[in-house]
C-alpha cells in the first residue's frame, strides 16, 4: 500500500471507455467476464500510481457485484483489492466507505446474516490500518450495537455474554488517539464505551450481590474504574458549547452513576452542579432545574465534612436559587448554622418528605445524614466546649456512650476535630495540651501588644501636656 509514488500515467481514458462495457457485461449476467476486465485494467492503473483511475475501477467491480446481490463475491472482491501488492490506501478508503453506505440497505433487505458476513469483512480490511481508523470504528460501534441488541431478545442464549461482547467490542478501540474523527464523533464513542461498561458492571455486581460476597476487585469493580478512567479522555470545556449540550448530560449522568457506586457523594453534588448550570436545565425551574438543584442540597449535606464541602456548601447556602425551595434550603440551613441538631427534631420535620424522595428512600443513605447530624454535632459541641463528659456529650447526639466513642474516634482519625478521652474519668477533652514553645510564643506576643499600647498612651499623654502648655502660655 502506497500513496507516495508518483502517477506514471493517465488512464483515464481507458477507464472512460471500459466502464459502460464492463457495466453492459455484468446486466447481461457476465459478472465473472466484467470483473476480469475490471481488474485487468485495475492493475495497470495501480501500478502507474493513477488513483482517480484505480479508484473508479475497484468502486464499480464492487458495485457490480453487489448490483447481482452475489455477496460472497463482494466480500471476496473487497477482501482482494485491499491485498493487493502497491495497492492506493485512498482507493481502499473510498470502496470500504462505499461499501458501509450499504450496510442499513442489506440488512433490511436481505437479513442480518448477510449484513454481518459484509461487516466481518470490513473488520478484518481494515484491522491494523491507521488510515481505516475511523471507519473501522464506526463498523465496530455497529457490530457492539448489534450484540447489545442480541442481549434483549428472546433468543438469545446467554444475555450476559452479549452485552460482555458489545462492551469489550468497543473498549478495544482508543479512538481519543484518532486525529481523522472529528471531535463529537470522538466523544459519542467514549460515552458509548462508558455506557456498556456502567451496564456490564451493573450485571457483575448484581450476580455478586446474590452470592454475597466481593473481593476488592470483585463484582464490577474492573469496569467501575474503566468507567472513571474514560470520563477522564472527555474534554468538559468542549462539552460547555451549547450545541454539545446532549453530550454534556448524557456524560455527567454516567459520572453520577459512577460516584454514586463508590459512595462519594460531594463528587455526586459536583456533576449535579454541572449538570444545572447547563442554560436548558437552569431555565426549568419547575422540573429539571429543580431536581438537579434538589440533589445537589442532599448530596453536599451527605458529603463528610472537608473544607471543599465546608465551603461548597456555603456557597449553595446563599445561591438565591436555593431559597425558593424551602425545605432544602432549611436543611442546608441547619448544617450550615453552628448550632446542635437533634436527630428525633431532624426526622420529625424532614423525615416524612426526605424518605419518599429517589435519594433516601435507600436505607444507607438515611443512616448516612444520620451520622452527618452526629457529625456536625460533634463539632459544634469542640466548638463551644474545652472538656465534657462522654455521658453529656451522648445525650446531646442521642446516642449510646459507645456509638458516641466509634464516631468521635472516626473524627479525630480523620482530622476533623482534636479529642482526647479519659475513659476512667468519663471525660472528654477537646483542646490539646499546649507545648512549653506555644505557651512562650503566646506571652511573646501579648507582651510586645502591651508594650505598644503602652507606647502609644505614653505618646498620647506627652501631646496632651505640650498642648496645654502651649495654652497656658
Amino acid at each position: 500500500m502506497s500513496d507516495n509514488k508518483k502517477q506514471e500515467k493517465d488512464y483515464t481514458p481507458e477507464v472512460t471507455a471500459l466502464l459502460p462495457e464492463a457495466e453492459a457485461l455484468a446486466k447481461s449476467g457476465k459478472l465473472q467476464d466484467a470483473l476480469d476486465k475490471l481488474l485487468a485494467l485495475e492493475k495497470l492503473t495501480r501500478n502507474a500510481a493513477d488513483l482517480s483511475s484505480t479508484t473508479k475501477l475497484s468502486k464499480a467491480a464492487i458495485q457490480h457485484c453487489y448490483d447481482a446481490r452475489n455477496y460472497p463475491l463482494v466480500n471476496s472482491t473487497i477482501t482482494l483489492l485491499s491485498k493487493k501488492h502497491g495497492q492506493l490506501k485512498a482507493a481502499i478508503q473510498a470502496f470500504v466507505e462505499q461499501a458501509i453506505e450499504w450496510l442499513p440497505e442489506i440488512k433490511e433487505r436481505d437479513g442480518e446474516e448477510r449484513w454481518l458476513e459484509l461487516l466481518e469483512t470490513l473488520r478484518s480490511v481494515t484491522e491494523g490500518k491507521i488510515f481505516l481508523e475511523t471507519p473501522r470504528a464506526r463498523v465496530t460501534l455497529l457490530l457492539s450495537h448489534y450484540h447489545e441488541n442480541l442481549s434483549l431478545s428472546s433468543t438469545a442464549k446467554d444475555p450476559k455474554a452479549s452485552v460482555q461482547t458489545a462492551s469489550d467490542l468497543l473498549s478495544d478501540l482508543q479512538v481519543e488517539t484518532y486525529s481523522s474523527m472529528e471531535r463529537r464523533e470522538k466523544t459519542e464513542f467514549i460515552l458509548e464505551q462508558m455506557r456498556l461498561l456502567i451496564k456490564v458492571a451493573r450485571q457483575k455486581d448484581a450476580e455478586v450481590g446474590k452470592k454475597g460476597t466481593k473481593d476488592l476487585l470483585g463484582g464490577g469493580e474492573a469496569e467501575w474504574v474503566k468507567v472513571r478512567v474514560g470520563g477522564r479522555k472527555v474534554n468538559e470545556e468542549f462539552l460547555k458549547e451549547k450545541d454539545n449540550e446532549d453530550l454534556k448530560l448524557k456524560y455527567y449522568d454516567m459520572m453520577i452513576q459512577h460516584a454514586l457506586n463508590q459512595d462519594a457523594y460531594l463528587d455526586v453534588a459536583k456533576y449535579y452542579y454541572k449538570v444545572w448550570e447547563t442554560p436548558s436545565i437552569k431555565e426549568d425551574v419547575t422540573n429539571k432545574g429543580k431536581a438537579a438543584l434538589e440533589h445537589i442540597s442532599y448530596y453536599m449535606v451527605l458529603a463528610p465534612h472537608t473544607n471543599e464541602q465546608s465551603d461548597m456548601l456555603h456557597h449553595l447556602y446563599v445561591d438565591p436559587a436555593l431559597q425558593k425551595l424551602e425545605l432544602q434550603y432549611n436543611l442546608t440551613k441547619c448544617f450550615v448554622t453552628k448550632e446542635l441538631m437533634r436527630w428525633p427534631g431532624i426526622e420529625a420535620l424532614y423525615g416524612k418528605f426526605l424518605q419518599k424522595t429517589p435519594v433516601f428512600s435507600q436505607e444507607k443513605r438515611w443512616e448516612d445524614l444520620h451520622t452527618r447530624v452526629i457529625e456536625h454535632n460533634i463539632r459544634v459541641v469542640a466548638e463551644y466546649y474545652t472538656r465534657i463528659t462522654l455521658v453529656r456529650l451522648s445525650s446531646l447526639l442521642d446516642l449510646t456512650p459507645k456509638e458516641t466513642e466509634a464516631i468521635l474516634s472516626r473524627l479525630v482519625v480523620s482530622g476533623t476535630v482534636w479529642a482526647k478521652i479519659d475513659r476512667p474519668a468519663g471525660i472528654i477533652s477537646f483542646r490539646a495540651k499546649r507545648s512549653t514553645e506555644d505557651v512562650m510564643n503566646d506571652w511573646s506576643s501579648d507582651m510586645q501588644k502591651l508594650l505598644s499600647l503602652v507606647e502609644k498612651t505614653w505618646m498620647g499623654m506627652n501631646a496632651a501636656q505640650a498642648a496645654q502648655s502651649r495654652v497656658k502660655s
